[in-house]
């Protein structure tokens, strides 16, 4: 939470597969979020893949394109 874009997603694809951590995919939801408000662009992509497919969120197609 110190506001490093990169770490914050890298840490966020950890979680969702579950290396050196448990598989956690609403931890990965919010570090995914920290990292895209800062304009990380995979960040963004990826946290709208969670939008689209209900991983770790509520599904919301409409939040995925606004995303995307």
């Amino acid at each position: 939470d110190q506001g490093h874009a990169n770490a914050q997603h890298n840490l966020a694809l950890c979680y969702v597969d579950g290396t050196g951590v448990d598989r956690e995919y609403a931890e990965a939801v919010r570090l995914y979020c920290l990292a895209a408000d800062q304009g990380q662009a995979d960040a963004q992509c990826n946290l709208a893949l969670c939008y689209e497919d209900g991983t770790g969120v509520d599904q919301d197609k409409a939040e995925a394109v606004r995303l995307f």
